[in-house]
């Protein structure tokens, strides 16, 4: 009998000690291995994960090796090879609380309208951050929504009138209906635009999990936000760096553009390229990114902005 949930972790060079505290706590779940199998996609790793790691503790797991880099293809190869019904996509530093597949299983049961759902995440960080760092928890993806559950059933039109819900799930333990992901493995499987929007080696593109939740909302999927559904992120000491945190912040920035036009959504008028580096320069002084690391930061979301609203002049012309 096939299994009801498919757990996929997609990792690329993960760092081993996270990722087996990670396999760890899914080795705890309260929910029987006979209800879910365990899918390890390796994107590409320098070195092999099936020398690394050891699953044989679940009847139901195995290591799949995904060559194209990317984790939209390590995404699609992991839908490819999964047999639930529902999917749990778990980062290489998700540390899931015991009962997540569980709740998972009885939250998709009671709501027949939920393509996609996520819930609390909380950080564990290296070392302890410095206080302006809470500003970017968004983009280092710590959500917290409150103890109530919260759903979004609107459909965002080509003018995004209704801001898109901030509650949405990210790609951080992100569960979906596997029906309702089907629209979108459809859609980025015939068109490769898609593809570019998810990370790739050391790029930071963070576009993907948008463009999953826009294209659930628009064939008709509710997505919401479950407190239940916790877990522990792990946080390395490098990403709370002021230069990482910089350029996760401009990609973001710039994909966010992106992928709000390939779905027909327009809030900001598109910009000649050969106004970036000005508007960049203004940009510098308007948030004074001299001042401290949060200033520099945020300017460097703003340069991804019109970085990304010259890419869509670009092809309209």
């Amino acid at each position: 009998m096939s299994p009801e949930i498919s757990v996929i972790i997609c990792t690329h060079n993960p760092r081993i000690d996270y990722l087996i505290t990670v396999l760890d706590a899914l080795r705890s779940q309260t929910l029987a291995f006979t209800h879910w199998e365990l899918l390890v996609i390796d994107n590409a790793s320098q070195q092999s994960l099936a020398t690394l790691l050891d699953l044989t503790w679940h009847p139901q797991a195995r290591i799949v090796y995904e060559k194209q880099l990317g984790l939209t293809n390590a995404r699609l190869r992991g839908y490819q090879e999964s047999q639930g019904n529902l999917l749990v996509y778990v980062d290489d530093d998700n540390v899931l609380d015991s009962r997540y597949l569980a709740h998972v299983s009885q939250i998709f049961a009671e709501y027949g309208g939920l393509g996609a759902i996520a819930g609390r995440s909380v950080p564990q960080f290296e070392r302890e951050p410095a206080p302006w760092i809470q500003e970017f928890s968004t983009i280092l993806a710590l959500r917290d929504f409150g103890d109530a559950p919260l759903i979004c059933s609107e459909r965002l039109g080509n003018v995004m009138h209704q801001p898109y819900p901030e509650f949405a799930p990210a790609g951080i333990g992100l569960s979906l209906r596997r029906q309702a992901f089907l629209s979108y493995v459809q859609r980025a499987s015939s068109d490769r635009t898609h593809l570019s929007f998810g990370r790739t080696g050391k790029q930071l593109t963070s576009g993907e999990d948008n463009d999953i939740i826009l294209t659930l909302l628009n064939a008709g999927w509710d997505v919401g936000y479950f407190p239940q559904l916790q877990l522990t992120h792990l946080i390395p000491e490098t990403r709370l760096q002021q230069g990482y945190l910089a350029r996760l912040n401009r990609a973001t920035c710039c994909s966010w553009v992106q992928v709000l036009a390939v779905h027909g959504i327009q809030i900001w008028q598109a910009i000649a390229p050969w106004t970036v580096l000005p508007r960049q320069i203004k940009a510098f002084i308007t948030y004074q990114a001299w001042k401290d690391a949060a200033s520099y930061i945020r300017w460097r979301g703003a340069c991804g902005t019109f970085e990304g609203l010259a890419k869509l002049h670009r092809r309209m012309a």
